[in-house]
């Protein structure tokens, strides 16, 4: 498995009251997706980008980062192998991606995905 991106899973109560502050103050104003409970937005300058979180929609836990990878099967065959705790199991949503949660050792949830 390779890393190819990661995207801080940033919470906050609600998406529409924060946007100001990450795309106006941060400049974050390209919104690449949003799905009412998630959205992504990123700098047109330099490409730097955050999710906006209210809690997974999809899932029993909210991540606190995403990790896109360029094998995702494998990346969750070796979680498993390694005994790791999967919070939410291998999954292909409806909005494109193949995805599955695995708790860190250190108690932090990752959403590992592949983009279809």
């Amino acid at each position: 498995m390779r890393v190819h991106d990661i995207i801080v899973d940033l919470q906050v109560p609600d998406i529409e009251d924060a946007r100001a502050f990450y795309t106006d103050y941060l400049g974050l104003s390209t919104e690449e997706m949003n799905l009412g409970w998630v959205a992504r937005f990123t700098s047109p300058e330099t490409g730097a980008h955050l999710q906006l979180l209210t809690r997974d929609e999809t899932a029993p836990a909210s991540p606190v980062i995403s990790v896109r990878v360029d094998d995702v099967d494998a990346a969750y065959a070796e979680a498993v192998r390694r005994g790791y705790d999967i919070i939410h199991p291998l999954t292909d949503e409806p909005w494109g991606v193949r995805r599955f949660f695995v708790r860190a050792p250190d108690g932090n949830v990752l959403n590992i995905l592949l983009h279809h």
